[in-house]
């Protein structure tokens, strides 16, 4: 298979999983299914997909993108990323403001961010 091919099936099955269609994410790195299906209802309980996509933009980043530009996090950016995830902001991906979100809870946020990074495909 050529790594376009890979990569492809990879982005295809996260957003298979994304999506609810119950497929486990296709990379060495991406959580268990098991561990995989809390961090999905929490997307899914606040409302993410309403502004972001995995692979197509919509109003926000796409979820790949979030994964590539980040791909390198260490613990202090994915506590910024959480933080921002809370705080809403806007300029860094564009015009689009990213609305606060301050019901979730900083713990939350950050199994969020962490699904989100595991997206990147590194072939």
């Amino acid at each position: 298979m050529k790594t376009s091919q890979k990569t492809s099936a990879r982005t295809l099955a996260a957003f298979f999983a994304l999506a609810g269609a119950g497929a486990a994410f296709a990379q060495d790195n991406a959580p268990e299914p098991a561990a995989y299906e809390p961090l999905k209802q929490l997307m899914q309980k606040n409302n993410c997909t309403a502004c972001h996509y995995v692979d197509k933009r919509k109003y926000g980043p796409t979820f790949l993108e979030v994964a590539k530009k980040y791909e390198k996090a260490d613990k202090a950016t994915l506590n910024k990323l959480a933080k921002k995830m809370r705080a809403g902001g806007s300029g860094v991906w564009g015009q689009d403001p990213m609305p606060p979100q301050p019901q979730l809870a900083q713990a939350d946020a950050q199994q969020m961010v962490k699904l989100i990074l595991a997206l990147n495909t590194k072939d």
